[in-house]
């Protein structure tokens, strides 16, 4: 049987909170950097720390997004602030950028890299060669169905992740920077 977890999106200590003794079985959040979220309210590089021993603490996990994509210039930045995460106990970190993914994976042995939505695994093709570069998640497009859904799940080994209810990408999912210039949202 497969197990369900209910992963909580958080901005904020508040945000934090609410979400931990609300019943979640993990928070996912960015920091002031590299995350899809950067103009929301984030945790600081500081108090990830203190985020990470809270929810340890109520047997909560902790997933980091690093869900952009990285210039060369920022790649060193990316690793330091993914080797900080993974010191201070994050259960894993979330990535889009194929590159920075492939190096987490490869000298970061022990730490979980789940593909994001942005990613845009949206077949079966896609979610096994994610699987095969060492991804122990993926993070499926929004616009699949249910029996789509179903399919992909009987047909791999890596963990699913699905949204329930998201952020208002409502024109491409896993596509925020286009949706918010096509659609006008805002993810």
């Amino acid at each position: 049987m497969n197990k369900i977890e209910l992963l909580a999106p958080v901005g904020d200590w508040d945000c934090l909170k609410a979400a931990v003794q609300n019943g979640a079985d993990c928070v996912y959040f960015g920091v002031s950097k590299f995350n899809a979220r950067i103009f929301a309210t984030n945790l600081t590089n500081e108090n990830m720390k203190q985020a990470i021993e809270y929810c340890k603490i109520r047997n909560v996990k902790t997933n980091l997004t690093l869900n952009t994509l990285i210039k060369n210039s920022e790649f060193e930045s990316a690793i330091l602030l993914a080797k900080e995460a993974y010191e201070a106990g994050i259960d894993a970190i979330i990535v889009q950028d194929l590159g920075l993914a492939k190096f987490l994976i490869d000298h970061f042995p022990y730490l979980p890299v789940h593909a994001s939505t942005q990613m845009t695994a949206h077949n079966l093709q896609g979610v096994i060669e994610l699987e095969k570069l060492g991804f122990k998640r993926v993070v499926l497009s929004r616009e699949l169905s249910i029996e789509e859904i179903e399919y992909i799940c009987q047909n791999t080994n890596v963990e699913i992740e699905t949204f329930i209810h998201g952020a208002l990408c409502i024109s491409y999912s896993g596509q925020c920077l286009f949706s918010s210039v096509v659609g006008r949202s805002f993810c």
